[in-house]
C-alpha cells in the first residue's frame, strides 16, 4: 500500500487548507483512514479517523474546525482544515489500517503563521 498525501503548505492564522491522501495497491474494503500529525519537537498523534462506514474519531484539539471525509471509490481520505491556529503547524501524515497492518504517508507541512 502506498499513501501519497499533498495540499499543505503556509496559511496565515484563521485560514483553511484541504490536505488529501491517496492510497493505492491493495485496499481492502474494510480499513480506518486517518491524519496524524507531528509538530516540530513534539511527538506523532491522531488528528482525525474515519471507517470505511464513516465513523469518524477526531482530537479534542481540533472537534469544530477540523472534518475528515473519504471517497471509497477513489481510496482517497480527505481533511478539511478550517480556522487554523499557529499550534496546528505540523507535519501532517497520513494512515491506513487494515488487516492488522499499517501504512503511513511520508507526510505533508503544514504551517500557520502571519
Amino acid at each position: 500500500v502506498q499513501l501519497v498525501e499533498s495540499g499543505g503548505g503556509l496559511v496565515q492564522p484563521g485560514g483553511s487548507l484541504r490536505l488529501s491522501c491517496a492510497a493505492s495497491g491493495t485496499i481492502f474494503r474494510m480499513n480506518v483512514m486517518g491524519w496524524y500529525r507531528q509538530p516540530p519537537g513534539k511527538e506523532r498523534d491522531l488528528v482525525a479517523s474515519i471507517t470505511s462506514g464513516g465513523t469518524t474519531n477526531y482530537a479534542d484539539s481540533v472537534k469544530g474546525r477540523f472534518s475528515i471525509s473519504r471517497d471509497n471509490a477513489r481510496n482517497t481520505v480527505y481533511l478539511q482544515m478550517n480556522s487554523l491556529k499557529a499550534e496546528d503547524t505540523a507535519i501532517y501524515y497520513c494512515r491506513v489500517y487494515q488487516l492488522a497492518m499499517e501504512f503511513w504517508g511520508k507526510g505533508t507541512l503544514v504551517t500557520v503563521s502571519s
